[in-house]
């Protein structure tokens, strides 16, 4: 109890969002500290406030321990959550069009600038 661990994100990267989509999103945030050991195998986290709809007992599996350092520190920015633990994406802008031609069948492409995301992680 005391200590500070790390919580492993990797299985909500369609839920929620920290910072980055796919494969660059972070795989363990925090570090957050122990408050009480929960049956043999699952801790008790202290989480913030922004993460307060997320049930705070773990597996010993999503933790991994956290050796002081300060360059580790990934702060959570602001998490949309809706109750049914979804989120929606916004588009804002269409920058381009092209179209794909196939053998047999020409394909439309559209690239969308989406709200909250830099015109790099465009799609």
């Amino acid at each position: 109890m005391g200590d500070f661990v790390f919580l492993k994100v990797s299985p909500w990267k369609k839920v929620l969002r920290f910072g980055h989509k796919g494969k660059l999103s972070p795989r363990f945030i925090g570090p957050y500290r122990i408050v009480k050991r929960v049956g043999l195998i699952a801790y008790q986290l202290e989480l913030l406030p922004e993460l307060d709809r997320i049930h705070d007992v773990f597996y010993v599996s999503m933790l991994r321990r956290y050796s002081s350092d300060p360059t580790h520190v990934s702060l959570v920015e602001k998490v949309e959550v809706r109750p049914d633990l979804t989120f929606e994406e916004e588009s804002i802008q269409i920058l381009d069009r092209d179209v794909k031609f196939l053998r047999r069948k020409s394909i439309p492409l559209v690239k969308v600038l989406w709200r909250n995301h830099s015109s790099d992680e465009a799609t």
